[in-house]
């Protein structure tokens, strides 16, 4: 006899543990009997959880690019608690952009919500330091000091700024220290800045900076071929991405020139670093919109755009669309990392064959057709039950118009073919949004990830969305920390050896548009209760080995160290 449990007896037994631990064996027993049927739900949480978020683009009406393109999200510890905090994007009215009755929204504020570890979240970005009020964009994380706590590098239209993290839950802005501000303009309009990625892109163990910026947006032009709608992306020039080397002295330094990497017409969506060819240095993906996509190969520290050459730098069709953020990971278990990029069509889905080489499955693989017309944007490849496969989850809109789409969870086969199983998993994904950003993570460090979204449409309102179900399979998740801080852990390889079975990973959280994933690398591990080796690849090129490590747990791992705690 099987004693079956329904969805609403499970959501109350699930809210009772993470209230009253003290029953926890009482209700455990019961709830690894459903976890048995392998049932895995998405619950909206969204407020009763604390998550008060709404996005504003300015006004009230949706009629230029910059309205169009929304704003990030970013998972962090801000406090060094064990438990990943939230950092809230948001637009705001601008004198000259958005109409006279937005100023409603003038001074409108990014939001920072504090993780209280029992489920819920206190909004704490003024006290914090960070409710920055320009036009907010993105928000990357780096330890840019090596102290030990997280800073926050914020993306702007207009001036970037650096905050850097006091140690007290508070934060100060550092960025004339390190002239990290930017260009005022770029291509003769403000500077546009969407995102950074972080790493040593010259092995001296310092962190170097890439900021992507996007296009020169004139607020003026109206577009001569369609004047009733924003003009197209296309119609505008664009601006040139920007490399920042880090000095002796902390002061950054812009070397995009020198390293063969400016272009000033570029119009960078954004970047994704990580060693596509195995050849054991950091390459660049950048996705752009409307134009060709690079693919910078690190070659000695000297860079060459193959993107056509190895066949990422267009769609199946060989049209260059609206493309998002590079996505990476290994969808078919063959130890290659694999590539989705988003975009406004029909996405793009670049099987790693090797030899520094994609073959385009997007067709194949089941993408095209559950990404077709909804114009995707913030995406993550994440394992949401555990079972030892990327499934996919996708953040969608239509970018010209504010018209609603349903939003996608992609099912992996195991071999990299996927399912569109999303209104089967939550109701949410039964509902049409315009969403932007999205980020996916384990906010209530259970084992199983989470997913967290921004939506530009008239409710405005974020959503999270809690999953139920996904630990009920055995996992791992790794923080990785470099011998000298974060400079050799940014883009380090993780393979995991289970028997004649390897699954690889790659330690990087910048891989969803405007977004930063929680940092930690979580592995599914399906019905295995050991793992019998992890091996690192350390992004200076040094390899370590550890044998057996425990698993249903996170583990910190700092490089020629080892593990340093069991949390």
């Amino acid at each position: 006899m099987k004693l079956k449990i329904t969805d609403e007896s499970y959501n109350i037994l699930k809210t009772a543990i993470r209230s009253f631990s003290t029953i926890l064996f009482v209700v455990m027993p019961l709830l690894n009997l459903y976890a048995q049927n392998g049932k895995v739900n998405f619950t909206d949480v969204t407020e009763q959880a604390g998550i008060d978020f709404r996005y504003t683009f300015g006004d009230f009406t949706y009629e230029n690019i910059l309205e169009s393109s929304g704003s990030g999200i970013t998972i962090f510890d801000y406090n060094n608690d064990e438990l990943p905090d939230l950092y809230m994007l948001n637009g705001t009215y601008l004198e000259g952009i958005s109409d006279p009755d937005g100023k409603v929204f003038k001074n409108t504020r990014n939001k920072l919500y504090k993780n209280n570890g029992d489920g819920t979240f206190s909004e704490v970005a003024h006290k914090a330091g960070v409710d920055d009020p320009n036009w907010s964009m993105a928000a990357g994380v780096i330890d840019i000091d090596n102290d030990g706590d997280e800073d926050l590098y914020l993306l702007n239209y207009g001036p970037n700024i650096f905050f850097r993290n006091n140690g007290d839950g508070t934060f100060s802005d550092i960025t004339q220290s390190l002239e990290l501000e930017g260009p005022t303009l770029l291509n003769g309009f403000t500077k546009w800045s969407v995102g950074v990625a972080f790493w040593d892109f010259n092995s001296d163990d310092r962190i170097d900076a890439m900021v992507g910026n996007f296009l020169a947006f004139d607020p003026n032009y109206i577009s001569p071929t369609t004047p009733e709608m924003m003009p197209h992306p296309s119609e505008y020039k664009g601006q040139a991405t920007m490399l920042y080397q880090q000095l002796p002295n902390g002061k950054f330094k812009d070397v995009t020139k020198e390293n063969g990497l400016f272009f000033p017409d570029s119009k960078c969506m954004g970047i994704t670093i990580f060693d596509y060819d195995n050849d054991d240095d950091l390459d660049i993906f950048q996705g752009n919109d409307h134009q060709l996509n690079f693919l910078f190969r690190n070659d000695n520290q000297k860079y060459t755009d193959v993107a056509i050459a190895s066949g990422v730098a267009a769609n199946s069709h060989g049209v260059p669309t609206g493309s998002m953020h590079g996505s990476i990971g290994d969808i078919d278990g063959d130890g290659l990392i694999d590539l989705l990029v988003t975009d406004l069509r029909y996405g793009a889905m670049y099987r790693n064959i090797g030899n520094g080489l994609f073959e385009d499955i997007t067709e194949k693989s089941g993408i095209a057709s559950a990404f077709a017309g909804k114009g995707a944007w913030g995406a993550a490849f994440f394992d949401y039950d555990n079972d030892g496969d990327l499934d996919i989850f996708s953040a969608n809109g239509t970018a010209e118009e504010l018209i609603l789409q349903h939003p996608v969870l992609l099912e992996n086969d195991g071999n990299g073919r996927f399912k569109d199983i999303g209104q089967e998993k939550s109701n949410y994904f039964s509902t049409k949004r315009s969403a932007r950003a999205a980020a996916v993570w384990d906010y209530d460090n259970d084992g199983d990830l989470d997913i967290i979204v921004s939506h530009i449409d008239l409710q405005a309102t974020a959503t999270l969305l809690r999953n139920d179900g996904g630990n009920s399979n055995h996992w791992l998740g790794l923080k990785l920390i470099g011998k000298n801080g974060p400079a050799s852990a940014i883009g380090a390889k993780v393979i995991v050896k289970i028997g004649d079975k390897k699954q690889v990973y790659v330690n990087q959280n910048a891989t969803s548009y405007l977004s930063y994933n929680d940092p930690r690398v979580h592995i599914g591990l399906g019905n295995n209760n050991k793992i019998d080796q992890i091996e690192i690849h350390w992004s200076n090129g040094k390899k370590e080995i550890y044998e057996n490590p425990q698993i249903d747990r996170y583990l910190t791992i700092k490089e020629e160290i080892g593990i340093l705690k069991k949390e």
